[in-house]
């Protein structure tokens, strides 16, 4: 049987810095604006995305947090940013600093080679 040769997901690592609107809010506040603010838009508008979500105010004074997205295509990634976009995460509660678009070892799908790392999946 052939195989089907997919695109591979697109990994997107989003740069923001919280704003002070939003280190106003309570925990719970927050909780609850990206619960029912943010997650229903890019539901409503996207589907095969995933987020991670790492925070580096620790160790950062550039940015306070990392969203780790992943998505199935490019396409379900441009309805995500779209979706991002007409919510209050975009520029109100977070600034957009940087966004790092990636294809997991890319070089070795394009050279038809192992990935040079150290965990191999």
């Amino acid at each position: 049987m052939p195989v089907e040769k997919t695109e591979p997901p697109v990994t997107a690592f989003m740069l923001v810095k919280t704003t002070p609107e939003w280190l106003a809010l309570t925990v719970p506040e927050r909780m609850d604006a990206f619960t029912t603010q943010i997650v229903p838009t890019i539901e409503a508008r996207t589907t095969g995305v995933r987020s991670r979500f790492y925070d580096t105010e620790f160790y950062s004074a550039r940015v306070t947090d990392v969203w780790v997205w992943e998505a199935d295509d490019h396409h379900a990634y441009q309805l995500l940013i779209d979706a991002l976009r007409e919510t209050p995460f975009w520029d109100r509660y977070f600034e957009v600093v940087d966004i790092l678009v990636g294809v997991e070892n890319g070089y070795a799908r394009n050279y038809h080679i192992d990935p040079a790392a150290t965990i191999s999946t």
